[in-house]
């Protein structure tokens, strides 16, 4: 078992760190480009290694509870930025509801179990993470209210993408800088995930103002 849980943590930060590089691609190239779109697809795929090492880890090593809410949370903004960008319409789809349900359920536990784990990690850092895994959840079984007609017309989907991928992608930088300099904890989780957010507005200002014209309309 320490064999397996040793190519388990190796896997995890090899996928990681590809998946880290991908990103920053992704994130500095034109959007909606071949590069970008070819760097996206990668780095979804490394991540979706990435999440499953770390489900193993949480499950069969015993890792820290908490890690499966970090997990499900960069997860769950993945794979939901990655299926609005599919989509890019305000209907729902059974398989979008199910993933929505499940992480919500994952946290529901979190929560439940919550004193017995212990504040093993700063707050500031559960409490952000826990709030932003609710948020996105809400927004994404509420969003179904917002008419078509609006959603479309103001093309919503890209700044759902925009904030759910690049928020994937601040969840790894984080646990990336975290664990590489752990003793500047919890800054060193924290800023990574600040920058995270001003690179959200940037990009949500961005196409707001200018648009995006390499995106075809729905």
């Amino acid at each position: 078992m320490d064999i397996a849980h040793q190519s388990n943590i190796l896997l995890h930060i090899i996928t990681g760190s590809l998946a880290l590089l991908l990103g920053v691609i992704a994130l500095a190239t034109t959007k909606g480009g071949k590069l970008h779109n070819t760097s996206g697809k990668y780095f979804l795929g490394f991540m979706s290694v990435v999440i499953l090492t770390g489900l193993i880890g949480v499950f069969v090593f015993g890792r820290n509870t908490f890690l499966l809410v970090i997990t499900v949370l960069s997860g769950y903004v993945a794979f939901s930025g990655y299926r609005i960008l599919q989509l890019k319409i305000n209907t729902p789809k059974s398989i979008d509801i199910l993933v929505a349900i499940v992480s919500l359920l994952v946290l529901l536990y979190f929560l439940y179990y919550f004193k017995s784990i212990g504040m093993i990690w700063s707050p500031i850092v559960i409490y952000s993470t826990v709030g932003a895994l609710l948020f996105i959840i809400s927004y994404d079984l509420l969003r179904y209210l917002i008419p078509k007609r609006t959603y479309k017309k103001h093309r919503i989907w890209i700044y759902e993408h925009i904030y759910k991928m690049t928020s994937a992608f601040g969840g790894l930088l984080s646990a990336f800088i975290g664990t590489v300099f752990e003793k500047y904890q919890p800054h060193s989780q924290y800023l990574p995930s600040a920058f995270a957010v001003l690179l959200i507005l940037g990009f949500a200002g961005y196409v707001y103002k200018y648009g995006l014209k390499k995106f075809p309309k729905p």
